[in-house]
């Protein structure tokens, strides 16, 4: 072994100097990955257009995060084995045989400490902070590695493939609806976030998956005007009604040739009668067909999103739904769609709006039968499937496969389903609780 004085001459100390910058580089490409993998790129977004320059360099790498974390990787184990091996050689000339074994135990303990764990503790505490630091550098190593990251990449790809592995190019893209929601649910969970903002936030990115049939009216709960009835008929029904718009058929309710808006129908027999001092004889002339707007029919296909938007372009909140082969099956109004975002919208005209839904004193719900499998997930929490059903009558008639009569008891989806109440061939009340 040589003496002290030759081994700590120049060429030991300048080893050193070359192993603690290369540490130091370790860490630098640790904690850049780490940021700029776990930076929000929302929050980038929001500082971007902020004019912040190093958020917008950050998003522009995390476009393609395969070549972004296969060139860091690259320049990380680059430096962490040049560093690893200077290390060797210097403790080999320093111990001997022995130096091996401790260069190993020493270039651990630094590169977990110094290069892994410190760096990516802070990049994880402030992210979006450290993606916009680094961006510019790490720019530069994307671009110098470009070439063997390219080959690298597409080597990978093709062994992956032999396993039967696709890769995604847009999976980032088209998994972030589920990102927004699994932050949603996980900071219900945590208190953050409370159930009537999560409700809302999810109701609004379900609308572009969810279809007009499942919200709609059926038309057995149609209210309708009878084209041919006299005009004292109509007046009164339309008086009578909670609803401001109803459909008019004549001879038969498959024909809808119109509906009528309840202001427009008093303006016209206000007209018709001469005013306040005419004659009400004259509404024995009055035709309804005059007064009714054109029906506005949407197929049942038709997602939320899309009937919203045809919605504001034709200002008019009320269409009839129609199957593929013409025939009427419901009506959906604005309000309904709505609804599915704010939860049930009330008013002196909805007496029982409220009402579909009782809970009871041992942890029973009396729920009515056309109660949507929707509403009662999103009032209990609860996660019943409404794959094939939109209603809980439907969903107990599917999972029983047959129309049960009042008193049976069902058991499925880890809830006891009791049918208190049917009229003809519709359950009308049930009594749920969990099992």
């Amino acid at each position: 072994m040589e003496d002290s004085t030759t081994l700590l001459d120049g060429a030991f100390w300048i080893s050193t100097g070359i192993i603690l910058f290369l540490l130091v580089l370790s860490g630098f490409f640790s904690g850049s990955e780490t940021a700029l993998t776990a930076a929000s790129r929302g929050k980038l977004r929001v500082q971007a257009d902020k004019g912040s320059r190093g958020a917008t360099r950050a998003l522009e790498l995390t476009e393609d995060t395969e070549r972004l974390i296969g060139s860091v990787l690259l320049g990380n184990n680059l430096v962490n084995i040049l560093a690893a091996s200077l290390a060797t050689a210097l403790f080999t000339r320093l111990f001997g045989e022995s130096g091996v074994a401790l260069a190993t135990l020493v270039m651990t303990l630094l590169v977990l400490v110094f290069a892994e764990v410190l760096p990516k503790t802070y990049a994880i505490s402030n992210s979006e902070r450290a993606a916009a630091l680094v961006a510019r550098p790490i720019g530069i190593v994307v671009l110098v590695f470009a070439p063997v990251v390219t080959a690298v990449r597409y080597f990978v790809r093709g062994v992956l493939k032999v396993f039967g592995v696709d890769i995604d190019p847009d999976s980032n893209i088209l998994a972030v609806r589920e990102e927004i929601a699994g932050a949603l649910q996980l900071g219900h969970s945590e208190g953050v976030v409370e159930k009537e903002d999560r409700d809302r936030i999810l109701g609004a990115l379900d609308l572009r998956e969810r279809v007009v049939e499942e919200i709609m009216l059926h038309r057995s709960g149609i209210e309708m005007i009878d084209a041919g009835s006299p005009a004292e008929e109509i007046l009164s029904q339309c008086l009578q009604s909670n609803h401001t718009r109803l459909p008019v058929f004549r001879d038969d309710p498959e024909n809808i040739i119109g509906v009528i808006h309840a202001k427009d129908l008093l303006r016209a027999m206000y007209k018709l009668i001469g005013g306040p001092e005419g004659d009400a004889a004259a509404l024995k002339h009055f035709d309804v067909a005059s007064v009714a707007m054109k029906p506005y029919f949407v197929p049942e296909t038709s997602t939320l999103d899309e009937q919203m938007r045809q919605f504001l372009r034709r200002r008019t909140h009320f269409a009839l739904v129609v199957d593929e082969y013409g025939s009427l099956q419901g009506l959906i109004t604005l309000e309904d769609i709505l609804e599915e975002i704010v939860g049930e919208i009330t008013d002196e005209f909805d007496p029982d709006g409220d009402h579909m839904l009782s809970p009871g004193e041992d942890g029973h719900y009396l729920v009515d039968g056309a109660m949507t499998i929707r509403d009662l997930n999103r009032a209990t929490d609860w996660s019943l499937p409404d794959d094939e059903a939109n209603t809980l009558a439907g969903l107990v008639i599917h999972e029983a496969q047959m129309i049960p009569t009042s008193g049976q008891v069902f058991s499925f989806h880890g809830f006891r389903f009791e049918v208190l109440a049917r009229d003809g061939n519709r359950i009308t009340q049930l009594k749920i609780r969990p099992l």
